[in-house]
């Protein structure tokens, strides 16, 4: 039980440290190209180029995680203004629509290119969040684990994971393929499954198959 525990504890450090090593890194190397971004972003469509959402982090902290706007700036305050009824069904449900038609042209680029999570960068130094874990929900999300609740709020969210890297869009929570997946992580994390995800991940991104 010993050696167990020291074990864990052992990748939490080496996981904490990577997050903080990796996350400045990509900051220090993206600061410029993030400043034209926010710049483009701002140009295309009225509103500020980052926004903030509301999620759950660790043992239940409200957390605001940081993105580049990929929507036009009234798309989550008035839904039904770019969504037809059966689109806000499914908004409603699994927070993500096909073919969005609140995305802006610039959004549509940034989020097949998944630039729109690197302010989340910014979490994984404040200690909101990791470099792979589960993705950040709300609050009504988290009650779909049901009895694991506490389980999958045991550790810190993710930028990636490995529900974005296999299934994803195709995961719902209706079908409980969603949660099957966070929990699979929380329950086998290792530095092993974390080094799968990052690779995954920055392959999806050179590809360009984000949504």
């Amino acid at each position: 039980m010993g050696s167990a525990q020291g074990t864990k504890l052992a990748y939490r450090a080496a996981k904490r440290g990577f997050d903080i090593l990796f996350s400045l890194a990509a900051i220090v190397v993206f600061l410029v190209p993030s400043v034209i971004l926010c710049v483009a972003i701002a140009l295309e469509s009225p509103g500020g180029p980052i926004f903030r959402q509301r999620r759950v982090g660790k043992r239940g902290k409200v957390i605001r995680i940081f993105k580049f706007r990929s929507m036009y700036s009234d798309a989550h305050d008035h839904p039904e203004r770019y969504l037809s009824s059966g689109q806000l069904d499914e908004w409603r449900r699994e927070q993500k629509v096909d073919d969005d038609p609140r995305i802006t042209p610039l959004g549509r680029f940034i989020r097949k290119t998944s630039i729109d999570e690197f302010p989340q960068f910014l979490n994984v130094l404040l200690g909101d969040m990791s470099v792979v874990g589960p993705r950040p929900v709300t609050l009504e999300e988290t009650y779909e684990f049901g009895d694991c609740r506490d389980e999958v709020l045991s550790v810190r969210p993710g930028i990636t994971g490995l529900w974005q890297v296999t299934e994803r869009n195709d995961a719902t929570w209706e079908s409980g393929d969603r949660q099957r997946l966070e929990l699979e992580y929380v329950r086998k994390q290792s530095v092993a499954m974390d080094v799968r995800i990052m690779l995954v991940t920055l392959s999806a991104i050179a590809r360009g198959t984000g949504r």
